[in-house]
């Protein structure tokens, strides 16, 4: 019996739903200090840049029909990709509470019953869609992402031609190199996961193209909804302008679903990783015990501001992954799957760690991330060419 493959049209799906996000709204929100147009330019140039390196990513893994962890393995090692793989799982561990909490606490702003209660039921959903499993998603995604579709065009509609006219825009409280690392850093958060939806594509290059693509589109459409919906309404909370305008259950809809598809990819993902870290786990019931976690730590914890966690997340990942750019596309190496620990590669990986958290400090027009994965990628080229040579 040949194995059940996912479409190009799937992976969209799937995509899109990972972009539809409260989240990338409220992140969004913080781009208002800058104005319309350039905040708008900064989210364009920051998708450009994330969605470019998450393509590239999800490329090895398609190639090489293995998840994203394991093709971290490619390049560093068996124990150092488990090393990742452990840092992988404890970000979508923190992904999945952020994710709960955000669409928990926007939904009791519609519906007021407790934001505990909302995350009971936004964690109940999650795990039906992890029991109903990524390749029987189809149709149920389908309908989900035309529904959110449609309610996201109202949402637009609300914000742009009824929130009346822009409202003072102060001090920029934000540099505009700083506004297009954050915009980058969302797409480069999904950098250690898109290779476990890739893998099962037909055409999974094509599926990979589509699923960049898709993203980055909606992705930059959330940011936009959030940044205008703070300088045309000057209200951040999506909640509160879906409750002004009447939006009511549809709202809730948005809110509950947008949560649901997002947060799905997070805690699936973390299944499969934490395969990679104990070979005997079941990914499955891996991704059901993640969204328990996430869904207690979301009703128990404040997580109002993810900033740092997004930087966070770009210091370890941006390294890592222009090291697996450089080994699989320019120089070709057989992978080290072989080995415990890739050394070389190792270091290079801290050096790429240490440099990005100092490019924090400066402020670059292009953000840090670029100039990181830039630099690491040549020291890898220069390493590896020298240590050729002395063979």
């Amino acid at each position: 019996m040949t194995e059940k493959r996912t479409s190009i049209f799937e992976n969209g799906l799937i995509w899109f739903g990972a972009g539809v996000s409260l989240a990338e709204i409220l992140t969004g929100t913080y781009f208002a200090s800058l104005g319309f147009g350039k905040g708008l330019l900064a989210i364009i140039i920051g998708h450009i840049i994330g969605c470019t390196m998450l393509f590239l990513a999800g490329v090895i893994g398609g190639k090489t029909r293995r998840s994203a962890m394991e093709t971290v393995k490619m390049s560093f090692g068996e124990k150092g990709g488990i090393f990742f793989s452990f840092l992988n799982v404890l970000q979508l561990v923190g992904w999945t509470a952020i994710m709960i909490y955000d669409g928990a606490l926007a939904a009791n702003g519609v519906l007021h019953t407790g934001s505990w209660v909302w995350c009971l039921v936004i964690g109940a959903l999650i795990v039906l869609w992890i029991f109903i499993g990524i390749t029987n998603l189809g149709k149920i995604n389908t309908i989900a992402m035309a529904a959110l579709f449609i309610l996201t065009l109202v949402l637009c509609k609300l914000i742009f031609f009824d929130g009346g006219t822009a409202l003072a825009i102060g001090e920029e409280a934000m540099s505009f190199g700083a506004a297009v690392e954050l915009s980058v850093a969302m797409p480069l958060s999904w950098l250690p996961l898109i290779s476990d939806y890739t893998r099962e594509a037909k055409e999974p290059v094509k599926a990979t193209a589509v699923s960049s693509i898709v993203y980055g589109l909606v992705s930059c459409w959330m940011y936009v909804i959030g940044m205008g919906a703070a300088i045309y309404t000057g209200e951040s909370d999506i909640a509160q302008i879906m409750v002004k305008a009447g939006l009511g259950i549809a709202g809730l809809l948005i809110i509950v679903f947008s949560t649901v598809t997002t947060t799905f990819l997070d805690a699936y993902s973390a299944g499969i990783s934490s395969e990679s870290v104990f070979s005997k786990i079941n990914g499955k019931y891996a991704a059901i015990a993640v969204t328990i976690i996430g869904t207690i730590a979301a009703i128990v914890y404040p997580m109002d501001n993810i900033t740092d966690f997004l930087y966070l997340i770009g210091s370890v990942f941006a390294p890592m992954i222009a090291i697996q750019i450089a080994d699989f596309f320019l120089l070709k190496r057989a992978d080290s799957l072989g080995e415990a620990v890739d050394i070389t590669n190792a270091v290079i990986w801290v050096i790429g760690f240490v440099l990005y958290r100092i490019l924090m400090r400066i402020d670059i027009p292009v953000g840090n991330t670029l100039p990181d994965m830039v630099v690491t990628i040549l020291i890898c080229m220069i390493v590896r060419n020298v240590l050729k040579s002395k063979k």
